[in-house]
Parts: C-alpha cells; structure tokens; sequence
C-alpha cells in the first residue's frame, strides 16, 4: 500500500492543499475554501493511506488542527522560522507551499512547532487578553499623564490614576470644560480596564491550578499567582525544552548575530520565541529587583556599566533560566546561585 503525506498552506480564507507519495509524486492538489465539512470530504478518498498531515503554524491553524486531530488524522504543526526553500528559486507560490510541507515531512526534516492541548489552550488565550487589556490602559494612562504635563505643570503617578476611592484627575482639570471632559472619559476608561483586568484574574485563578512542578515559580521574589501562571501556561511542558538555552532563546533572551571571522555580518529573527514569556520575564525583572537586595545589586552593577534597558535585559534573562530549573527540577529560587 502507498504512503500518502499531505502539506496544507492555510490562510486566513481558504487552504491549498497538496499531497505527495511516497516516491515525492504529486498525487493531488487543491485550493479549498477554509470550511471543515470541504476539507474533509476532500481528504476522505486519502484516508487510509494518509501517514500525516502538516501544516503550517499560522496565526488561525486551532480550528484545522483541532479538527483533523478530532477526526483521527496524525497532524504535523510545521515551524515557518525554521524552514527553509531551495536557494535560487525563481518561482514560489502556495501550491509550491503545500507541496514543500508535505516534502520536509516525507523526508523527515520538518521542524515541528508544539501543538498545545485543546482543552488548556482557551483559560491561556485568556491571560493573554489580560496583557492586551493591560497595554490599552498603559495607553491611556501615558496620553493623561502627558495631558495634565502640559497643561498642569506637573504630573501624576499611574497609580493614583488608577485608584477608584479617590478621583486624583478631575480637580487638575476642573477649569477648563474641554480638557474636564478629556479627563473625564479617560479616567472612566482606565477603570473600567481595570475591573476587567481584575475579573480575568479572578476567573483565572478559579479555573486553573499551578501545578506542583510550577509552584516553586512563586518563590521568586516578585512573581505572583497571576504571572506565575501565564509562565507555566505560555512554557507548556518543560521537558520539550532539552537544554537550558532553548529555553531562553524561546523566551527571547538571548541576543540574536551572524558572524564570521570575528566580523559581524548580520542579525537573525529577533522575533523567534514566545513574545508573552519574553513580556512575563521582563515583568518578574522589574519585581524581582525590587523585592530582591542580591537582584538590586546586580541590576545596579549592569547599568553602571551599561544602559539601564541592557542591565534590565541581563536580569530578565537570568530568571528565565532560573525559572527553567525550577520548574526542570521542582526547586524554589536561590538568589544565591543566580547572583554568584
């Protein structure tokens, strides 16, 4: 019986999909709308010679995924930051797309992104609206800070913009009717994200655990239930990581350059890696230096030496590593260790 792989080049509207034998001939190819009923029947004739199926892991693959998953298909979630075409091709387009998934994974060299469980997946998209929420109201905050700047002469911290007992905002502009106003909306906004940001966090720490291998993220200083949480949900299972490094590269800590003979020739994707964790990490530096003397001395060391953004980068990364072994070996933090 012939072995079947299948590539599907997914979009934000309609798939194409190519499948290949076991000899690399091109045995199909189609471009279908994205509907699960189509795409089914579609592969329904292949079933039973279908070894896997790859797909490209796109901003939108959940839905497809899921569904293949569901019907019983071996799913393949192909990295785009790590493939490679054919230097010196003159011609691509998405059936050459399609067609090149299924090839890297008849060959065996697709490099594979992780398919995160269905069921865990919603409770971190979750969190991750909690940090977009947290960015708009970082937003309105500067625009007010700097609306009051201007006109005031002075300014006023986040946090009492943020404090509902008391309204900080409204005397400052109260004599001018058009500016009152400007306070006015942008103070009910802030509130109003930030009762919602609250809420999320409720109903994050109800539905989901830390779990015993994670706990000992709590231990460092600085880090509470909630970026615990988003650590352990955007990390997944620490054992897909082999080596310390991967995880901090996954994390976005680890500085990106191509040299050669001691030249520097170029940067690669900067951008490689969970840019949440890289934001988790960045938030628990900020806490940590604060709560922790050894973390405050050496974030002080770094930015006598250098910018403050290297020293704050230094740290970050430090505790992303920290935080591999504590969840690798079910430790607590040792400043000690980290800091020596």
């Amino acid at each position: 019986m012939r072995q079947l792989y299948t590539g599907i080049d997914l979009h934000s509207n309609n798939s194409h999909i190519g499948i290949i034998d076991q000899e690399d001939k091109r045995v199909y190819h189609k471009k279908l709308p994205n509907q699960k009923d189509v795409i089914l029947a579609e592969l329904e004739p292949f079933r039973g010679e279908m070894v896997s199926i790859t797909i490209e892991s796109t901003f939108n693959w959940y839905w497809i995924v899921d569904c293949l998953i569901d019907t019983g298909y071996t799913v393949h979630l192909a990295n785009p930051a790590a493939m490679q075409q054919y230097s010196g091709l003159k011609f691509l387009d998405d059936k050459h797309d399609a067609f090149w998934l299924a090839h890297m994974d008849r060959l065996g060299i697709l490099p594979q992104g992780y398919i995160y469980p269905k069921e865990i997946r919603p409770i971190r998209d979750l969190l991750r609206k909690r940090g977009h929420l947290i960015k708009l109201r970082t937003s309105l905050i500067n625009s007010l800070q700097g609306i009051i700047a201007r006109n005031c002469g002075h300014s006023l911290s986040g946090r009492k913009m943020k404090q509902t007992s008391t309204n900080h905002v409204e005397p400052l502009l109260a004599d001018n009717e058009d500016l009152a106003l400007s306070g006015e909306v942008s103070k009910q906004s802030i509130d109003y994200l930030s009762q919602q940001i609250v809420k999320i966090e409720n109903i994050c720490q109800e539905r989901m655990k830390l779990n015993p291998q994670y706990s000992g993220l709590l231990t460092i200083p600085g880090v509470g239930k909630i970026l615990a949480l988003t650590i352990m949900l955007e990390t997944g299972p620490i054992e897909r990581f082999k080596k310390v490094g991967d995880y901090s590269s996954y994390c976005r800590k680890v500085p990106t350059s191509w040299t050669s003979n001691n030249k520097r020739k170029r940067k690669g994707n900067s951008k490689n890696g969970n840019k949440y964790l890289s934001w988790a990490f960045a938030e628990a530096a900020e806490f940590c230096r604060r709560y922790d003397d050894k973390a405050k001395a050496f974030f002080n060391r770094k930015s006598a030496k250098t910018k403050s953004t290297v020293a704050y980068a230094a740290l970050s990364h430090k505790l992303a590593r920290a935080a591999f072994y504590i969840m690798k070996d079910n430790v607590e933090f040792d400043s000690n260790k980290l800091f020596t």
